[in-house]
C-alpha cells in the first residue's frame, strides 16, 4: 500500500464516526458522618458520557461529571468518576464519584440493585458509602425525583457522534495550490506560569511552487521577555498521521522538537481529557468550501514531558492546553481568537474574523463561539453566532489591542467576553499566506479573559457563570 493510499485511508477513518451516548441526571438525599450524630442534605447533578450507545442487555461503562453539594460541609463542581451501568447483566447501576471536601479527596461509591419485584424503588434508590483513601467515613441515600426529573431526565439525552482526536490529526490537504494547513498546540505549566505555543504549518504556494514546511516554537515566562525561534521552511513530507519536517514531529499523542539549533527543544505527551470541538460548522471540515475552518482534536488536554529554552528546563506535570487544526486558503483578513480552559471541565473557544475575499470583507467579524460545560455546547449550532437568524442576532467582535471584546445572545442566554492581551505578554509574529501576501498576528499565551454568562429568568437577565482567567488565556490578534 502506498504512503498516499494509506494516508486517504487515514482521512476516511477519520471521518467516520459512531455514535456515543450523553445524559443529565440529578439526585437527592442524605449523608451521615461517622463521625456526626446528625445527617445532611446532599444534592447530586451529574453529566454522563459513554462512547458508545447505551447496551440495555449489556454492561456500559460511562464517564461521570459535575456537581456534588452537602449542606454545611462542601460544594464541588469539579466531581468526577465513573458509571457501570448494568441493568440486566449484572443487575445494577454503580457509582463511583471522587469530590473534595474541606481539603481532603473522597470518593462516593455505591450502587441501585436492580430488581424486578420493586422496579421503580430500585431504578431510583442509591445507597452509598463516603470513603477517604480507602476508609468509609459515612454512609448515606441517594433518590431520583421522578416527580420533577423525570422529564428533564429523558429530555437530555443526547447521542454524539464520537470522534477520535488521533485521526483528525491527519492531513487534509490534497495537492492543491493555494492552501494552507495548520497543528498549533497551547498549554499553560502550572508550577512557574509560563504559557507555551507550539506551531507547524504546510504551505502551498498558490502559483504551483513546491509546498513547504515551517513553524515555531515560543515560551510566555511569567518573569521575563517572550522568547521564540522558528524552524524550517523543510520539504514537505506527506506523514499519515500528522506533521513531520525539519526534526520536528507532531503525532496522536506526542509532540516533539527543537528550534534554533536546539535553543528551544521540547518533548511533550499528549493526553485528550475531553471530546473533539468543531469551532465551526462540523461539514465546513469535512467539506472545505469555506476560506478556512478551525477545530479542535481535543477540546482539552492535558501535557507531561519538558520543554527546554536558553539552559531553562521546564518539567510540564498535567499542564492544561489543547491542540488545534486549521485548514484553508490562508489567512483572514483581520481576525482574533481565543481559547480558555474554565476549570471543571468547562471550555470556551472563539474565532473572529473578517474574511479577505471580496464582498465578505466589508463585513463585520463573523465571530464562531463555541462554549462547552456539563458536558454540552452552547450556541446549539456552531454557525449560530456567525449568522444568527437570517443576518438577525450575530454575535459582535470589537477587534483591538491591548483589549478587544465578543458579546452575542443566542435563545434565553447571552454571554459577553473580555480578552486583555498586555504588551510584554504578547509576541507579534509574520505570516506567509500561499500567495505570497504577509499578515501579522499577536499572540499571548499568558492573556487575561473575563467571561460573563448571563441567562433570562422571570423578566431579567441574572449571572449564570462568571469567570476570571489572570494569565491563563490563550490569545491573538492578526492584522494585515
Amino acid at each position: 500500500m502506498s504512503a498516499d493510499t494509506t494516508a486517504r485511508r487515514a482521512r476516511s477513518d477519520g471521518d467516520a464516526s459512531a455514535r456515543g451516548t450523553r445524559f443529565s441526571e440529578t439526585m437527592l438525599g442524605t449523608l451521615t458522618l461517622d463521625d456526626e450524630d446528625h445527617t445532611r442534605r446532599v444534592r447530586l447533578d451529574l453529566t454522563v458520557t459513554a462512547d458508545h450507545l447505551l447496551r440495555p442487555l449489556g454492561t456500559t461503562r460511562a464517564r461521570a461529571t459535575g456537581r456534588i453539594r452537602v449542606t454545611g460541609w462542601t460544594d464541588d463542581p469539579g466531581a468526577q468518576g465513573e458509571l457501570e451501568i448494568s441493568p440486566v447483566a449484572r443487575r445494577r447501576i454503580r457509582y463511583r464519584v471522587t469530590f473534595t471536601a474541606d481539603g481532603r479527596r473522597l470518593t462516593l461509591d455505591g450502587w441501585k440493585s436492580i430488581t424486578p419485584r420493586r422496579p421503580v424503588a430500585s431504578m431510583t434508590v442509591l445507597p452509598y458509602t463516603v470513603y477517604e483513601d480507602a476508609v468509609p467515613i459515612g454512609t448515606g441515600t441517594l433518590r431520583f425525583p421522578l416527580g420533577t426529573q423525570l422529564l428533564p431526565f429523558l429530555a437530555s439525552f443526547r447521542f454524539p457522534r464520537r470522534e477520535d482526536p488521533g485521526a483528525l490529526l491527519a492531513p487534509r490537504w490534497r495537492g492543491e495550490p493555494g492552501r494552507t494547513e495548520v497543528w498549533y498546540t497551547t498549554a499553560t505549566d502550572p508550577d512557574s506560569g509560563s504559557g507555551l505555543w507550539l506551531h507547524h504549518e504546510l504551505t502551498a504556494p498558490a502559483d504551483g511552487s513546491p509546498p513547504y514546511a515551517h513553524g515555531w516554537a515560543a515560551v510566555f515566562p511569567q518573569d521575563g521577555p517572550v522568547r521564540h525561534a522558528r524552524f524550517g521552511p523543510a520539504d514537505w513530507t506527506s506523514e499519515e498521521s500528522g506533521f513531520t519536517a525539519d526534526g520536528v514531529s507532531v503525532r496522536p499523542g506526542r509532540l516533539t522538537g527543537s528550534a534554533a539549533d536546539g535553543a528551544l527543544r521540547w518533548d511533550l505527551s499528549e493526553r485528550p481529557a475531553d471530546e473533539p470541538l468543531f469551532t465551526f460548522p462540523r461539514w465546513s471540515w469535512r467539506r472545505p468550501l469555506l476560506p478556512a475552518a478551525q477545530i479542535l482534536p481535543a477540546a482539552r488536554a492535558v501535557y507531561d514531558g519538558t520543554f527546554s529554552h536558553d539552559g531553562t528546563k521546564l518539567t510540564l506535570t498535567a499542564a492544561p492546553g489543547a491542540s488545534a487544526r486549521i485548514y484553508g486558503h490562508g489567512n483572514a483578513r483581520r481576525w482574533a481568537w481565543l481559547h480558555a480552559d474554565l476549570g471543571a471541565g468547562a471550555v470556551l473557544e472563539i474565532v473572529a474574523a473578517v474574511s479577505t475575499r471580496p464582498g465578505l470583507r466589508r463585513l463585520p467579524p463573523l465571530v464562531f463561539l463555541r462554549l462547552r460545560r456539563n458536558g454540552r455546547c452552547w450556541p446549539r449550532r456552531p454557525e449560530r453566532p456567525a449568522v444568527g437568524w437570517a443576518g438577525v442576532g450575530r454575535f459582535r467582535a470589537r477587534i483591538g489591542l491591548p483589549t478587544w471584546t465578543v458579546a452575542g445572545r443566542a435563545g434565553l442566554r447571552r454571554i459577553r467576553v473580555e480578552v486583555t492581551q498586555p504588551a510584554d505578554r504578547t509576541l507579534a509574529l509574520d505570516y506567509t499566506d500561499p500567495d505570497g501576501s504577509h499578515a501579522t498576528c499577536r499572540n499571548s499565551e499568558r492573556a487575561d479573559a473575563h467571561v460573563l454568562l448571563e441567562r433570562w429568568w422571570f423578566g431579567g437577565w441574572r449571572t449564570e457563570a462568571e469567570w476570571t482567567l489572570d494569565g491563563t488565556a490563550h490569545a491573538e490578534v492578526g492584522t494585515r
